[in-house]
């Protein structure tokens, strides 16, 4: 009988590219989702449609599904973003949500503006993801969903730094570092669907 040699050890320092990460269920329908709205509207023809359709289904990572929606998309409406640039925020206000991959180093900068990190339909590529501030005289809001831990090791002049996610024992974790200047630091989960009374 053949016998095969084991598997070469994986190097513990070895991280996946966001785009290497595995594809789920839940993100191919994100991506057939687009694909169909794009035949309906006459941008994919029914070939091109069934083509990028059975390569959306063959497909094992992000990064090949993602690249299935390039075209038919602006970068900020796209169902799947792996390639995900650091925020920089001037003045005004921005928001960043939906499915996307968070690197394990991020670095978000918000000078005299209001910027939203929403993680909640997020991907981290670790589970200790470190996020890199530089907030003056603005505020950033992190939103992630229960279980995760957030630690706030960020130092502040003349800032706040608010931590209103419920504490989890384990779980993965972000770890917001850098500098807060007459600004503050707001981390959070979604608010609960308030409950209707005349629901059974």
């Amino acid at each position: 009988m053949d016998s095969f040699p084991p598997p070469a050890p994986r190097d513990p320092a070895y991280e996946p590219r966001p785009g290497d990460l595995r594809a789920g269920n839940d993100d191919r329908e994100r991506v057939a989702v687009v694909l169909a709205d794009a035949l309906a509207d006459g941008r994919l023809t029914p070939d091109e449609h069934e083509e990028r359709l059975a390569s959306l289904y063959r497909a094992r990572t992000l990064g090949e599904i993602a690249a299935l929606t390039v075209d038919l998309l602006p970068p900020e409406a796209q169902p799947l973003r792996t390639d995900v640039r650091p925020v920089t925020a001037f003045f005004g206000t921005q928001r960043h949500a939906g499915r996307w991959v968070v690197p394990t180093h991020f670095t978000a900068t918000a000078i005299c503006a209001n910027v939203t990190l929403d993680l909640c339909d997020a991907v981290l590529q670790s589970s200790h993801v470190t996020i890199q501030v530089t907030v003056m005289a603005a505020t950033l809001t992190l939103i992630v969903p229960e279980g995760v831990r957030i630690h706030m090791p960020a130092s502040g002049v003349m800032a706040g730094k608010k931590n209103l996610v419920p504490p989890s024992p384990d779980g993965p974790v972000i770890e917001i570092t850098g500098l807060i200047t007459m600004g503050s630091v707001v981390a959070k989960s979604p608010k609960r669907p308030r409950r209707s009374w005349f629901r059974r």
